[in-house]
């Protein structure tokens, strides 16, 4: 698994250094991952400005750059040191922005959030259902949590030149882990390459 880690890592080091950064695709090319975690993507965050946010697979702030105005603090993690190099210069001109290298899995977060997201990531993750319990119990109660999956079943991400081994998502699969990880379902959508997840925690009495 650690091995896997360092081989994720080095895919998206390497694509910047190939100057592959999403935040200055052309129009076109935006318009195409908006298909993915464009506005209905957005709307699910329902963010109001007083928000806590966490991002996992912040890239290099392609998202980040539409939510962190919407919040009032916003963090991002990735694994990749050569993205969150990229993502503080695309982003530095939020503030309350806190961006962490490292793996959402293991890192020792040191408060929790109202809102934690996801596009494109979760294909990276192995333990999909460790993945998801980390997330319930970062969120705050009613916190929400807003996950993008892709539509594509490929177990492998082929970029010509290299190859990377990525693990599949199933809408099936995310509704029965929200489930179980006690976050309630509040919206679910589909839009040409993804399926959206909209998930609450429910209020306890350990906050």
């Amino acid at each position: 698994m650690e091995e896997e880690l360092m081989l994720c890592a080095a895919h998206y080091d390497a694509l910047i250094l190939e100057n592959n950064d999403p935040v200055r695709d052309p129009p076109p090319l935006q318009a195409y991952m908006a298909q993915w975690d464009g506005a209905a993507f957005l709307a699910l965050l329902q963010l109001t400005g007083r928000e806590s946010v966490l991002e996992i697979g912040v890239g290099t702030g392609r998202l980040a750059q539409k939510t962190a105005p919407l919040c009032n603090l916003f963090a991002g993690i990735d694994l990749s040191a050569q993205t969150i190099a990229r993502a503080k210069e695309n982003l530095r001109a939020f503030n309350r922005v806190q961006l962490i290298c490292g793996d959402f899995l293991t890192f020792s977060f040191a408060t929790r959030f109202d809102v934690i997201y996801s596009s494109l990531c979760f294909m990276h993750i192995q333990d999909k259902q460790k993945a998801i319990q980390k997330v319930a119990a970062l969120l705050n109660n009613g916190g929400r949590f807003v996950l993008s999956i892709d539509k594509n079943p490929a177990s492998v991400l082929d970029m010509g030149t290299r190859q990377l081994r990525i693990y599949p998502d199933s809408p099936q699969q995310i509704r029965q882990l929200l489930n179980q990880a006690d976050l309630k379902l509040y919206a679910a959508e589909e839009t040409t390459l993804a399926y959206l997840f909209a998930a609450q925690k429910q209020p306890t009495s350990e906050q």
